[in-house]
C-alpha cells in the first residue's frame, strides 16, 4: 500500500450538519473514522443562502446531538448568522476527525468487501462508506435560458444574496418554492418591481389557533411519520415544501397579498423566447392548491384539537384576498423593465462519481432508512430518509444514531 492509500472502519462523505452528527455518535463510540468536506464545515449556510435568510422552523427544533438550541428565544427563528454559529458551536462540541477543502471525487468496491475513496491525492479503504453530502449539487436552469439577452442578468437562488446585487429594475423570480417566496418578500421589502412565475409548491400558515403550525403538528407526531407511511410513498420525497417563513417573528407568505401590494404573479413558466415569456394557464389552479393544502392543515389541527380537549382560540376560514383574471397572457420581460432573473427551481444530486450499484433507473440512490443493498453503503441527511424531520435539524439526530448503531452492530441511543 502507498504512502498516500489509508485504511479506515469508516468514511464519512460530507462535513456538514449530518455527517458532523454521524461523527459525533462514532466519537462517542470509538469507532476509528474520518470526515471528508469539500469545502467547509458551514460552507453551505454561508455561501448558499441571501443576507436575510432565516429558519422556517422554530429555534426549539434545532436538536443536533448533544448539542440543543439553548438560547433564549425557542420559539423564534435564527438568521443565517447565528444558524451558522449554531453549527460551529456544534462542531466545536467535540472533535470530529474532519478534513475540510478535501474533496471526494470517486466511491468504487472492492471485489473483495469494502470500498475505495479516492480525495485530493490520497486513497482511503474502508468497510462503511456514508455519503452525508446532500442532495443539492447541481442548480436547475433551463436549456432555454442560453438564449436569453445577456443584457438580462439571470442567477440562481443559491447566489442570490440582496436586492442591491441586481440591476436597477424588475425582477422575474422563478418558483414560487421556499426560496423563490421569500426572495419575492426580500425583493418586494426593497421597493423592487417583482414578478413571480406560480407553480405548485404549498402553502401553510406560520400561526394558527393560538401556536406556532409547526408546534401542533409536532405534537401530532407528524415530524415522527416515516414514509413508508406516507400517502405517496417514495414519492413524497420529491414534493416540495410548504412555503412559510420565519423572517420578523414569523408570519405568513400569501402569494396574494403580494399580488394585492403589487407583485405581477403568472402561471408556471413554460419558456422564454425572444425575450418574451409564455406561462402555463394554471396561476388560479396553483393557487387554490396551496390554499388547500393550507385549510387541511388547519382541518387536521382542528380535529386534534377536539379529540383532545384542548381550549384554542378559533379562527375564522381563510377568504383569498386577490384573484387572477382569466387568461395568461405572455411577458414582454423587457417592456416589463426586466433586468434580472432569478432561477428559485431547484438542484439535481449529481453522484456520478459513485460507482456502486445503489441507484435506480433515474439515477436516484434507493434505501431503506439510509441502509442501501450494498453492504456498508449509506446515505445520510436526505429529505425522507426515515421520516418527515429527517434533512431538518430535529431529526437528522435520530437518523445518525441509526447509521451508526447499523455500523457498530449495537442500538445506539438517540441523544
Amino acid at each position: 500500500m502507498s504512502q498516500n492509500e489509508k485504511t479506515i472502519s469508516v468514511v464519512i462523505v460530507g462535513g456538514g450538519q449530518a455527517g458532523l452528527s454521524l461523527s459525533w455518535y462514532l466519537c462517542r463510540e470509538a469507532v476509528d473514522h474520518v470526515v471528508l468536506e469539500a469545502g467547509t464545515a458551514c460552507h453551505s449556510w454561508d455561501d448558499e443562502r441571501w443576507d436575510n435568510f432565516c429558519l422556517v422552523t422554530p429555534n426549539w427544533q434545532c436538536q443536533l446531538p448533544g448539542h440543543p438550541y439553548a438560547g433564549s428565544d425557542p420559539h423564534g427563528f435564527m438568521v443565517k448568522n447565528e444558524i451558522i454559529d449554531y453549527v460551529r458551536s456544534f462542531r466545536g462540541s467535540f472533535t470530529p476527525p474532519l478534513r475540510e477543502h478535501t474533496r471526494v471525487t470517486s466511491v468504487t468496491r472492492h471485489e473483495e468487501g469494502g470500498y475505495r475513496v479516492v480525495a485530493n491525492e490520497e486513497v482511503w479503504h474502508a468497510q462503511h462508506v456514508v455519503i452525508a453530502s446532500g442532495a443539492y449539487h447541481d442548480a436547475v436552469i433551463p436549456g432555454y435560458a442560453g438564449a436569453i439577452d445577456p443584457a438580462i442578468i439571470q442567477i440562481h437562488s443559491q447566489d442570490y444574496r440582496n436586492a442591491a446585487q441586481l440591476p436597477e429594475g424588475a425582477v422575474l423570480v422563478v418558483g414560487s418554492g421556499q426560496s423563490g417566496a421569500q426572495i419575492v418578500e426580500d425583493l418586494h421589502l426593497e421597493g423592487r418591481k417583482v414578478h413571480l412565475c406560480v407553480g405548485s409548491a404549498p402553502r401553510v400558515s406560520r400561526f394558527y389557533r393560538g401556536r406556532d403550525v409547526v408546534d401542533w403538528l409536532a405534537d401530532m407526531k407528524f415530524y415522527d411519520l416515516t414514509v413508508d407511511r406516507h400517502p405517496l410513498r417514495d414519492g413524497a420525497r420529491d414534493k416540495t415544501n410548504h412555503y412559510v417563513t420565519g423572517r420578523n417573528g414569523g408570519h405568513d407568505l400569501d402569494l396574494r397579498q403580494f399580488a394585492k401590494e403589487g407583485v405581477g404573479l403568472h402561471g408556471t413558466l413554460e419558456t422564454i423566447r425572444d425575450e418574451v415569456a409564455h406561462f402555463l394557464p394554471d396561476l388560479k389552479e396553483n393557487l387554490d392548491d396551496a390554499d388547500k393544502t393550507n385549510a387541511d392543515i388547519k382541518a387536521s389541527i382542528d380535529a386534534h384539537i377536539a379529540r383532545a380537549g384542548i381550549e384554542a382560540p378559533v379562527e375564522a376560514p381563510y377568504v383569498p384576498v386577490w384573484e387572477p383574471e382569466r387568461g395568461n397572457a405572455p411577458l414582454d420581460l423587457k417592456a416589463a423593465g426586466i433586468t434580472a432573473i432569478l432561477w428559485c427551481i431547484g438542484f439535481r444530486p449529481d453522484y456520478r462519481w459513485i460507482d456502486v450499484p445503489v441507484f435506480n433507473g433515474a439515477t436516484k440512490p434507493v434505501w431503506d432508512r439510509g441502509v442501501t443493498d450494498a453492504p456498508g453503503f449509506y446515505f445520510l441527511g436526505l429529505p425522507w430518509l426515515h421520516t418527515w424531520g429527517s434533512g431538518r435539524f430535529s431529526g437528522i439526530s435520530r437518523d445518525a444514531a441509526w447509521l451508526a448503531g447499523q455500523i457498530t452492530g449495537k442500538e445506539i441511543p438517540i441523544a
